[in-house]
C-alpha cells in the first residue's frame, strides 16, 4: 500500500525543506522570537535560585518566598501561551521547542523548591538535611509508611558527588548545582546524584549516531507519508464522511506509529542515555516494559519514568499525605498531565481545542475498561486495548487537530480549495 506513495507523490522528502521550518525562515523572515524565549528562560531559574538563598539565610520569611515561588512559576508557564499568542514570527517547530521548554523547566523547578522546602523544615526541626530521596530506586507498590521509613535510614546514604564528600543544606543553593540539575535527564531533584566515575566513548558514540539517525527516519517518515496522509483527511473529516474518514485514519495510523516508536527510542533511550553520560549521571532508568502493559495503569507507570516519579514524588504522595483519597490524588495526577499535553499543542498552534485534553482524561474510563478485559478474557486482551488506545488514538488526534488548525486559521477558503482537488 505505501509503495503507491512513491507512485503517487514521488519522494518528498526534502532536507533543505525542513531547515526553513527548523530555522522559522519560512513564516518569520530573519526574526527568531522563539530564541528570544529560550534565553529569557535563565530569568525564572535565577529568580528561584535567588529566593531558595533569601529563605535559606531567612532574609525572607516562608510565606513570602512562597508566593514569590508560585507567581513565578505562574508567569513561567503562561508567559510562551500569551506571548506566541500575540506575537507574529513564531514557527511550528520554534513555539513547540518553547513550549516543551518551558513545561520541563516548571516541573524541574517545582521538584527544586520543594525538596529545599524539605530540608529548610528539617533544619528547623533539628533533623539534620533530610529530604525524599528520589523514587529511581524504590519498589513503587509500597506503602507510602515504608517509603517514609526508607527514606529516613537512606537519608546519610547518598553517593558522594565528584569531591567524594556529601553536599548539604544550603550548601546546594549554587548557579552550577542547579544548572547541572536543569540539564540532567531526570525531573526529580536531589543534593547528591548517584555519578559515574568516566564517560564511555563508544557507548557515547553510538547514542550520538542513534539520535541523528533516528531523528532522520522520523523526518522521512512525516514528510513521504504523513503529511499526504493528514492532508487527505481533511475533506472526509470536515464532511464527517465515515467511511473515507476511518480509510484515511487507517492509512496514517502505521507510519503515525512507526514514526512515535522512534521518537520513544530516541528520546528515552538515545537522548537521555547520551545526557547521562556527558553529565556522569548514573540512574539510567528510564523507561519499563510497558510494551507488555496488560492495563492502562501499568502503561502510564512504565512507559515514562521521569514523569511518573515526579508525579508520585511531587503530587501522589504530598496528596496522600494531606488526607486525600488515591481517587483524588490520581485524577489529579492525570488533570496536570491533560493539562500538559494540550499546552504543548494547542500553543504553538494558536488553535486552543480540548482533544489533546479529553485524550488524557479519557485514559480514566479506559483505564477501567483494560482492567475488565483483563480480569474477564485475560492479560492478552488488556494489552490489546493498551495498544489499540495507541495505534488509533494518536492518528485521530492528529486528524483533529489539523482540522481545527486550517479552518481557524485559513478558513472555510481551504476546505473549498482542497474539495476540488
Amino acid at each position: 500500500m505505501y509503495c503507491c506513495f512513491f507512485c503517487r507523490y514521488g519522494i518528498r522528502v526534502d532536507p533543505i525543506q525542513w531547515f526553513y521550518i527548523l530555522t522559522g525562515q519560512d513564516e518569520s523572515g530573519s526574526e527568531h522570537p522563539s530564541i528570544v524565549l529560550i534565553l529569557y528562560s535563565v530569568v525564572p531559574v535565577v529568580l528561584c535560585l535567588l529566593t531558595e538563598k533569601g529563605l535559606a539565610v531567612e532574609i525572607i520569611s516562608g510565606t513570602p518566598g512562597m508566593l514569590i515561588h508560585i507567581i513565578n512559576l505562574l508567569v513561567l508557564i503562561l508567559l510562551p501561551m500569551v506571548i506566541i499568542h500575540i506575537r507574529d514570527g513564531f514557527s511550528l517547530v520554534g513555539a513547540s521547542v518553547v513550549t516543551t521548554l518551558y513545561s520541563i523547566l516548571f516541573l524541574k523547578l517545582w521538584s527544586y523548591v520543594q525538596v529545599n522546602m524539605w530540608c529548610r523544615v528539617a533544619r528547623q526541626n533539628h533533623k539534620g538535611s533530610l529530604r525524599r530521596q528520589s523514587l529511581s530506586y524504590n519498589n513503587l507498590n509500597e506503602s507510602t509508611k515504608s517509603k517514609k521509613k526508607r527514606e529516613i535510614k537512606n537519608s546519610n546514604e547518598d553517593l558522594k558527588d565528584s569531591n567524594g564528600v556529601l553536599v548539604q543544606y544550603p550548601d546546594n543553593l549554587t548557579l552550577r548545582d542547579l544548572y547541572y540539575f536543569l540539564f540532567a535527564p531526570t525531573l526529580c531533584y536531589e543534593l547528591n546524584f548517584p555519578r559515574t566515575d568516566r564517560i564511555r566513548k563508544r557507548f557515547l558514540a553510538k547514542r550520538i549516531f542513534e539520535v541523528l539517525a533516528g531523528t532522520q527516519i522520523i523526518l522521512c517518515v512525516i514528510q513521504q507519508w504523513m503529511i499526504p496522509s493528514v492532508k487527505n483527511s481533511l475533506i472526509p473529516f470536515s464532511n464527517m464522511d465515515y467511511a473515507k474518514a476511518s480509510e484515511r485514519l487507517l492509512k496514517l495510523a502505521i507510519p503515525n506509529h512507526l514514526a512515535w516508536l522512534c521518537m520513544f527510542y530516541i528520546v528515552f533511550h538515545s537522548w537521555l542515555n547520551l545526557l547521562g553520560e556527558i553529565l556522569h549521571f548514573a540512574d539510567r532508568s528510564f523507561y519499563n516494559d510497558w510494551w507488555n502493559a496488560n492495563n492502562t495503569d501499568v502503561f502510564w507507570r512504565n512507559w515514562n519514568l521521569p514523569v511518573h516519579r515526579w508525579a508520585l514524588r511531587h503530587l501522589y504522595l504530598p496528596m496522600m499525605e494531606l488526607g486525600y483519597g488515591k481517587y483524588v490524588a490520581g485524577l489529579t495526577v492525570f488533570f496536570i498531565s491533560a493539562f500538559f499535553h494540550e499546552y504543548m499543542v494547542s500553543v504553538p498552534l494558536k488553535t486552543y481545542k480540548i482533544w489533546a485534553f479529553m485524550g488524557m482524561m479519557g485514559q480514566i474510563p479506559l483505564s477501567h475498561i483494560s482492567k475488565y478485559m483483563e480480569r474477564s478474557y485475560g492479560p492478552r486482551f488488556g494489552n490489546l486495548v493498551v495498544w489499540a488506545s495507541i495505534i488509533i488514538g494518536q492518528p485521530l488526534c492528529i486528524m483533529m487537530y489539523y482540522h481545527d488548525y486550517s479552518v481557524v486559521h485559513y478558513g472555510e477558503s481551504l476546505l473549498e480549495d482542497y474539495s476540488h482537488v
